[in-house]
């Protein structure tokens, strides 16, 4: 396993990061008991949890993850994991979470992180994320800017100013941002440098051979200013495994929760997923290798966030992560997206 720097932070991270989200609903706590020794085992030392999770959010299950990656860490040496966990942010209907929050505000991100302590049952959160930007902003399948959305949104000097207060404190460590734009993350950086606080380490979008979005302004930004991308969703829920092409009813999370689909319902979207899938078996690789091993060796990625619900599902995509692709692989999936360019933003 590589170990990498987070961003500009002191945070040393396995190139491979444990995503949670369907700990509590497709995983039994036993089985995502399972998935963490497996990882750790394998050399990850890094989990992303969020507080809403796992997905879909439910009153039923709100907070399950974290209380089950926390009655992990319960019989581990705190520092072998750095915990990375999220803010669930204004702007979606939650009501069971804190009330429904209405903004990014100083209380609000307080109750947050105390709640996550609590469920985690540790002292601190060494990355402390908001799961998305309290403001109108396209995401999840998004894909314009429309103004007639717009809103108010906490302003984002006090949105740092709050979450700096918690890293003096020493509730969390480092934070970071997650489905952020290039004006969202430049605005909280030069907040944090004009106001003397702590600086954003990374940001945690969707990125994948479906979606590169990140590589049009992002990657400068981060490049520039010390950022490191966690990518999510590299495997487009399940669509690079090209399992959905021979049978669309294939279980997974697409057809187990369809509300999900939104982001994938996009024209050139089965298309692309066929070329590619389609190169990666000209090159004896699996769609699914091809897809994790292309993501895993970006250079501005610092952990890749992958999720399974099987044992198998997880060592699989653990491999395909260590693998690396060679320039004239690269080269033709570039010539790919070309033709493919960004079917699922």
């Amino acid at each position: 396993m590589e170990y990498r720097k987070l961003g500009a932070s002191d945070l040393l991270v396995s190139s491979v990061c444990l995503g949670t989200m369907t700990f509590g609903q497709q995983n039994s706590e036993a089985e995502a008991h399972a998935q963490l020794d497996a990882a750790f085992a394998h050399g990850v030392n890094f989990i992303d949890t969020a507080e809403m999770y796992p997905v879909p959010p439910r009153a039923e299950t709100s907070g399950a993850t974290e209380s089950i990656v926390g009655s992990w860490l319960k019989g581990r040496a705190r520092d072998t994991a750095i915990v990375a966990t999220k803010l669930t942010s204004a702007g979606r209907k939650l009501d069971w979470i804190r009330g429904g929050p209405e903004s990014n505000g100083r209380e609000t991100i307080r109750a947050a992180v105390e709640g996550s302590l609590r469920r985690l049952g540790t002292d601190y959160i060494d990355l402390y994320q908001i799961h998305w930007p309290d403001r109108n902003q396209p995401m999840f399948g998004g894909w314009r800017f429309d103004e007639t959305n717009e809103r108010a949104f906490t302003p984002i000097r006090e949105q740092m100013a709050a979450m700096a207060e918690l890293v003096t404190e020493g509730k969390i460590r480092y934070v970071g941002l997650s489905n952020e734009n290039p004006w969202g993350l430049m605005t909280f950086l030069r907040a944090a440098d004009e106001l003397g606080l702590p600086r954003v380490v990374s940001v945690q979008n969707a990125y994948s051979l479906l979606n590169r979005v990140f590589e049009q302004a992002l990657a400068e930004v981060c490049f520039r200013e010390k950022v490191s991308l966690l990518p999510y969703s590299v495997l487009a829920f399940g669509h690079l495994t090209a399992k959905y092409l021979e049978d669309p009813s294939a279980t997974g999370r697409i057809t187990l929760f369809p509300a999900f689909g939104q982001r994938y319902e996009k024209p050139n979207v089965r298309p692309a997923v066929e070329a590619y899938a389609a190169l990666a078996r000209r090159h004896d690789l699996t769609p699914s290798e091809l897809a994790l091993a292309f993501v895993a060796g970006r250079p501005f990625v610092g952990s890749t966030i992958i999720g399974a619900t099987t044992l198998t599902q997880l060592n699989a995509n653990l491999r395909a992560c260590e693998r690396s692709l060679d320039a004239g692989l690269l080269a033709e999936i570039d010539a790919l997206h070309l033709q493919f360019t960004n079917p699922a933003p």
